[in-house]
């Protein structure tokens, strides 16, 4: 039976139902930004197209420079007047906006299903984790900021478009209930309309909330530099991190810079297979489109049959497709390891880096087949990728390198520990690792010369919710640590003198591992 469309589902459908639930941001055929206290019809909107089937959609209303730095300076004159708000106010503000968030959870998460192709499942967990996780720094934000005061000015979000609700959303959450006035930007790739449904339903409450859309270029000059900003927030990949970094350079500004970094699994002196295999499957996740992603297996060479067999049942066990499709309209919804990528242009970046990285030497494991997904009939699948593993990627291919932000797998094979060590650190530094190892004195001891900030044994790591802390080793993190009461510490201020803990030059914090 050929697949459709689950009723009610359409993005037409969807939506409609953000122009009734918040019709102050939504115009029919445009979404605006809001700064200053009001939603306004201004920037230039940029063409957008769903990955999940090419379905045209509002897209981002771009502003200019000179917009952007009255946008700030309307937060910061916000900031003025939050800061001093008593806290239990700004807990139940922060609460009721929960409340409304949480009355729209199936209504966000479909917009993140059509927006950035979050599978289902996946795009539930992401509001739930925003939700959850602000809700406990309710319960705990008296204690944390003991002692402590709101910045001295708001704080500037800049993240990627594939968190946008348990990353994004839930950072600003904090910041606001820490006492600071709040500001993010749109990303570029994806995440619009769920990112201003959200700010829209805290606005209704109060809460001193900026949104704005534009490129790097007219908005990076007023969001990383602009005059009166108490921090930065950066989440996102090397390139752009390091160019927040150098605009920051000079200034005495708060800021933490989650960037990317390559995450290994090894896999040495082990025997668990069928513990792997199950493990590597949900390395598939959200088609491996996280920071915290798995692309690099190291793996002993002796033990490689083994692995193989493991890694190849994981991956034929894949499922991807159309994240709404289904048999017949009473039918749940799928649960998909993975939908699209974010957009075609990713997809093709993705074979041409394969295709070349094959010509140069690199051996196919697994090649997946679009054939395998689950789509409607004639949809548009330029956003889709089947999964792929190489062996010995070259070191001349960005494979080798760096992280590839999709469903691609590269493994190398070594055979001494001084190998394994230098393999598992290919790209200075990383956010996770982990080792499979049947020792755990040998898998700690090697863990503590692994590059990553949090090294997970026999199991995989992940950025955590709640107490847990969370950073970066080497390129992959600049700036302070969060996580826990370090979330709340890196945007308030504490006693004179006081250091944060993060990853500053000549500052070492001993990673969680």
């Amino acid at each position: 039976m050929p697949l459709a469309l689950k009723p009610a589902t359409a993005w037409s459908d969807v939506y409609d139902r953000c122009l009734a639930a918040a019709p102050e941001a939504f115009n029919d055929d445009r979404v605006l930004n809001l700064w200053g206290g009001a939603w306004r019809r201004d920037g230039r909107p940029a063409p957008a197209f769903s990955p999940v089937d090419g379905t045209a959609m509002p897209g981002p209303p771009r502003l200019d420079r000179s917009t952007a730095f009255r946008a700030v300076r309307a937060s910061v004159e916000e900031h003025r007047r939050w800061r001093h708000m008593p806290q239990q106010e700004r807990a139940a503000r922060v609460t009721a906006a929960l409340d409304a968030l949480e009355a729209h959870r199936d209504l966000l998460a479909l917009l993140l299903v059509w927006e950035i192709g979050k599978p289902w499942k996946a795009a539930r967990a992401d509001v739930d984790r925003c939700v959850e996780g602000v809700r406990w720094y309710v319960t705990e934000i008296d204690g944390m900021i003991a002692g402590r005061t709101p910045l001295d000015g708001p704080v500037s979000n800049i993240a990627s478009w594939n968190y946008p609700m348990s990353v994004l959303m839930h950072a600003m959450l904090v910041q606001a209930l820490a006492g600071n006035a709040v500001i993010a930007k749109t990303p570029t790739d994806g995440g619009l309309a769920c990112l201003t449904l959200a700010c829209a339903l805290a606005a209704h409450e109060g809460l001193p909330i900026t949104l704005v859309s534009g490129g790097g270029g007219e908005l990076s000059p007023a969001l990383v530099r602009g005059p009166g900003l108490g921090c930065v927030s950066f989440v996102g990949g090397r390139g752009a991190g390091g160019q927040v970094a150098a605009s920051l350079r000079g200034l005495d500004r708060r800021h933490v810079l989650e960037q990317e970094g390559l995450n290994c699994w090894g896999v040495w002196q082990y025997g668990g297979w069928e513990t792997l295999s199950a493990q590597l499957r949900r390395t598939f996740d959200y088609g491996k489109q996280r920071c915290t992603a798995y692309p690099r297996f190291v793996v002993q060479r002796a033990l490689f049959h083994d692995f193989l067999a493991a890694y190849l049942d994981a991956v034929r066990a894949v499922r991807f497709g159309h994240p709404l499709a289904v048999e017949d309209p009473g039918d749940p919804l799928p649960e998909l390891d993975f939908g699209p990528l974010i957009n075609g242009t990713k997809a093709k970046e993705l074979a041409d880096q394969v295709g070349e990285a094959v010509a140069r030497g690199g051996v196919p494991l697994y090649r997946g087949s679009l054939d395998d997904g689950a789509f409607l009939p004639g949809q548009d699948t330029s956003a889709y990728f089947a999964p792929v593993a190489l062996l010995a990627p070259p070191a001349s291919s960005p494979l080798f390198h760096a992280e590839p932000f999709g469903p691609v797998d590269t493994v190398v094979l070594v055979d001494t520990e001084a190998e394994f060590l230098a393999a598992m650190n290919a790209s200075n530094g990383a956010l996770v690792a982990t080792i499979s190892c049947d020792e755990e004195e040998t898998a700690r001891r090697l863990a503590a010369d692994v590059r990553a900030f949090k090294v997970g044994i026999n199991g995989p790591r992940s950025r955590g919710d709640r107490e847990e802390l969370f950073g970066g080793l080497g390129a992959s993190w600049q700036g302070a640590f969060v996580g826990g009461e370090l979330l709340v510490r890196a945007v308030t201020l504490g006693p004179e003198g006081e250091r944060l803990p993060g990853n500053f030059p000549g500052y070492t914090l001993l990673p969680a591992r």
